[in-house]
């Protein structure tokens, strides 16, 4: 028992290092590279073409990549140990269709030129909202929770929303087009640092708060029956996490768009490392998506300098060449 620990000390403190690291390469490199040493100098003097670029457009970029990373893994391990299945990402429940389907409309009816520069991240939440609403709805009877019915509820709210979405791009403009087709691939590139400390602040919120249902977390991976005979409140407890995975991603992908496989991967490769106790498991898991995304966001706006990826392409190729991967070795575990 004390060698575990012991391992899953070194393993949360290689990812705080891992993200130290992941954080000055992306201040480092780009289409001008700096040196520590010229970093060390830049911060110092503020001032200079070079202190902007690293504190006007790199540094609001890595933060947002720390909260988004964070908060889609976060959300993916929380809904897999709730639905004891690895398969379960925040994407399922159809949030990412919704707040899509809300930014398209936006586009197609310009509603951002209307309402300003807000409306399109609003539209993409009230989206995702709206969805979390209606599983949330569809699937509670007397009261109680039926984890598989929302679930399916979920994913064909998904489909209908995907769908809806794609009756819109196939009617409107070629410009419209091109906005909604970039919005859906994701990025980092927010200007508005308002929106950018919003998304932080909510996503170390959320954090916290989940943190409380460590142990009921651990309970549910016995089932919910045995959960309520150690004295869980599994409906309470359910409702909670569900309602907080959601608004996490809800956020996230109002401002960032749709970033693909961080909540599906990030929590399976920790979990098979660190096991699936959930009060070390969280806290790795938003640790492990933060950086998985910083180092995506440095891959995609390099790789084709000085052009950009959009972020959501190169998450969704590394993370499912490792998925593929990782499940040709091993078994999965269902909770």
């Amino acid at each position: 028992m004390k060698a575990k620990y012991i391992k899953q000390s070194i393993i949360l403190l290689g990812l705080f290092v891992l993200l130290a690291l992941s954080i000055l390469l992306a201040l480092s490199v780009g289409e001008i590279n700096f040196s520590i040493k010229e970093l060390i100098e830049i911060t110092r003097n503020k001032t200079g073409i070079e202190y902007t670029i690293i504190n006007n457009i790199r540094f609001p970029r890595i933060l947002l990549g720390f909260a988004v990373g964070g908060s889609l893994s976060l959300s993916g391990v929380i809904l897999q140990g709730v639905y004891r299945n690895p398969l379960v990402e925040p994407y399922t429940l159809g949030i990412s269709g919704g707040a899509a389907l809300g930014v398209a409309i936006t586009i197609v009816f310009k509603l951002n030129l209307i309402f300003g520069i807000y409306m399109l991240p609003l539209s993409g939440f009230i989206g995702a909202v709206l969805t979390i609403f209606l599983v949330y709805i569809l699937s509670v009877s007397k009261n109680h929770f039926d984890i598989n019915k929302m679930l399916l509820i979920g994913v064909m709210i998904s489909f209908i929303s995907s769908s809806s979405m794609m009756f819109l791009m196939s009617t409107t403009t070629a410009e419209n087009l091109h906005s909604i087709v970039f919005w859906i691939m994701g990025s980092l590139d927010e200007p508005n640092f308002l929106l950018v400390k919003t998304v932080f602040y909510a996503s170390i919120a959320g954090l916290l708060i989940v943190y409380l249902f460590a142990n009921p977390l651990n309970a549910l991976r016995l089932g919910e029956s045995k959960a309520k005979h150690l004295g869980v409140n599994t409906n309470f407890t359910i409702r909670v996490l569900f309602i907080s995975a959601s608004i996490l991603t809800g956020i996230s992908v109002s401002v960032a768009g749709v970033i693909g496989f961080v909540g599906l991967i990030i929590p399976h490769l920790l979990r098979m490392v660190m096991g699936t106790d959930y009060r070390v498991l969280l806290l790795a898991s938003f640790l492990g998506g933060s950086i998985f995304v910083i180092i995506s966001d440095v891959i995609a706006r390099t790789i084709i300098a000085p052009n950009e990826l959009p972020i959501g392409v190169i998450t969704g190729m590394i993370g499912g060449l490792v998925f593929i991967s990782v499940i040709s070795k091993s078994k999965f575990k269902t909770n």
